[in-house]
């Protein structure tokens, strides 16, 4: 059985004081709605919330940022009009989990000696 693939994207977004972070579903959605705005934001963001990584980069840990934090870098802590900023503005990370396979059970039970 293949287990651990995945992939995660997401916009990040380097400020003056810290770094933000939007996860995206879709990219295709993502870099149709850079071009039609009429497209939902929720077709293409996972979440509304936006991750701060303490000047971390895109690495790191993810905290959520506060309403203080949002105000002093986008001038607004509406979620919204901040994930609009961030997708517009930041850069696009794709990444891929490759699949791993293995044993579920290494001790094999009773088949082994003991």
């Amino acid at each position: 059985m293949v287990r651990g693939e995945a992939s995660t994207n997401k916009v990040h977004y380097k400020g003056k004081d810290d770094d933000f972070l939007v996860f995206v579903d879709d990219v295709a959605e993502y870099k149709k709605w850079l071009k039609d705005r009429s497209i939902p934001l929720a077709n293409v963001v996972s979440a509304f919330k936006i991750f701060v990584t303490h000047k971390q980069g895109a690495q790191g840990t993810y905290d959520a940022a506060s309403k203080g934090m949002l105000d002093n870098e986008f001038g607004t802590h509406v979620d919204e009009d901040v994930i609009k900023q961030i997708l517009e503005k930041g850069t696009l990370q794709e990444s891929q989990m490759p699949e791993r396979q293995g044993f579920k059970n290494d001790s094999q039970g009773e088949l082994l000696p003991h």
